[in-house]
């Protein structure tokens, strides 16, 4: 029962944390991201939902999605606050740029060949 429930909070957290990275890049990038990330993640946070409903109470599922929604946006900001010290912001900001073109360069191969 716990080997379930822990699976059932990691696979939240895990399409939670891709629905909540589109937040980050911009809107070009953000539509791309929508369309052949997003949507998928969507769909499994949902599938997570019901996985939930079918082997839990209402309670610990409701706790569980509650739990992950929390987990996911302290982890994105403490690794915003961490990289903003670290990193500077302008570097950052390149860096990030750097990625946005990537995952587009990334989606347009997939989507050919």
């Amino acid at each position: 029962m716990i080997i379930k429930y822990l699976s059932f909070l990691l696979g939240l957290i895990w399409s939670y944390s891709f629905i909540r990275t589109q937040s980050i890049f911009s809107n070009k990038t953000a539509i791309l991201f929508k369309v052949f990330i997003s949507k998928v993640s969507w769909i499994t946070f949902i599938l997570a939902c019901y996985f939930g409903f079918k082997n839990f109470s209402i309670k610990l599922t409701l706790i569980g999605v509650g739990i992950s929604i929390i987990l996911v946006h302290l982890m994105f900001y403490f690794s915003s606050k961490y990289l903003e010290n670290k990193l500077g912001i302008i570097k950052l900001k390149k860096i990030k740029t750097f990625l946005e073109y990537a995952l587009v360069i990334f989606i347009f191969y997939y989507v050919i060949f």
